[in-house]
């Protein structure tokens, strides 16, 4: 990465750091946004935090934007809904377009492109807003057993995730996420190893950064283990053979790829017992807060936090 031509590029331009919204996944955004703001500050390039909200469209306008570093998790800003306003206004942004995002949020159309392209995912049923969900948490059971990983559909962060061990908790569980969130997904639950890998670059560039190994206190990586100190011991390179750890960033890297990601994301899958490695998602705009993943990858790989945020940044540049 050639630092200095990012920021020869970006000087003189206006950045507007897109953070917060209207998600569940607010305060993270707020947190993540902050940290790259202050970073892109540090480069002595030009930039504003701004909250992503129903008025976003004027105060880019105003604001005269040249680009955007989008860090918005969750709907309305990692779904392809602000990046399809940004392409209507000709604002060039970080990340992955409209589709890729689309894609990458709907954890079932996701899941359809992963095993047409013979990338292992575990099995799963789901249930849409139309669908009645106690008769899909049945069917949950009868075709995956149990226990079930249940989940909504479109939301990050392991917002509305749990693990349901009985056909009496599946139904419950289905019943409140699908209430909630519209759309609830059972997957298979597999045993193994949680990782999780950055991707960055693009093009011909694209590259996995070092495999993160997560071991959570509590049942599984829930959004209190993701976000607060202590709760998750981290192993960066992962604990993993040699010829594993290279199949999963081999894997991870055929995740991004596949949902036409482009710029950055963060993949999180599952290793089990045999070397199996099962994809469960691709988020396309991951944390950068302080007990984030991705810059603990990006750290392990010898790059600090103001040149992740460049190289992210320079994403923009190059769509």
């Amino acid at each position: 990465m050639n630092s200095r031509r990012i920021i020869k590029h970006f000087t003189g331009q206006k950045i507007a750091v897109l953070m917060g919204g209207r998600s569940g996944e607010r305060e993270v955004s707020l947190r993540s946004g902050q940290n790259v703001l202050e970073a892109i500050k540090r480069q002595g390039l030009q930039a504003v935090g701004i909250d992503a909200g129903m008025d976003l469209g004027t105060e880019l306008r105003n604001k005269e934007i040249d680009a955007a570093f989008v860090i918005l998790h969750g709907r309305y800003g990692e779904d392809g809904t602000v990046q399809g306003m940004l392409e209507m206004m000709g604002i060039p942004y970080t990340g992955s377009g409209v589709l890729a995002s689309a894609l990458a949020m709907n954890k079932v159309f996701s899941k359809k492109i992963f095993i047409e392209q013979g990338i292992p995912t575990p099995e799963y049923c789901w249930a849409g807003a139309l669908h009645d969900p106690r008769s899909a948490a049945h069917q949950a059971t009868d075709e995956l057993g149990l226990p079930l990983v249940i989940k909504p559909v479109d939301e990050g962060s392991s917002l509305g995730v749990s693990i349901a061990k009985s056909q009496g908790q599946a139904v419950r569980s289905f019943t409140q996420v699908h209430k909630k969130y519209g759309q609830v997904m059972a997957e298979r639950f597999i045993q193994g190893m949680n990782v999780t890998v950055g991707i960055l670059g693009y093009g011909a560039k694209t590259r996995a950064l070092p495999v993160l190994e997560l071991v959570p206190k509590n049942e599984f990586y829930d959004y209190q283990a993701k976000y607060t100190g202590g709760l998750t011991e981290f192993h960066v390179p992962a604990r993993l053979p040699g010829s594993i750890y290279a199949k999963v960033q081999q894997v991870t890297l055929q995740a991004h790829q596949a949902l036409g990601c482009h710029g950055w994301s963060r993949v999180d899958a599952i290793v089990d017992r045999s070397g199996t490695v099962y994809i469960l998602e691709v988020n396309t705009n991951p944390g950068m807060t302080d007990l984030s993943d991705l810059p603990a990858e990006a750290k392990a790989e010898g790059m600090d936090y103001d040149q992740l945020v460049l190289e992210i940044l320079d994403s923009a540049r190059n769509r």
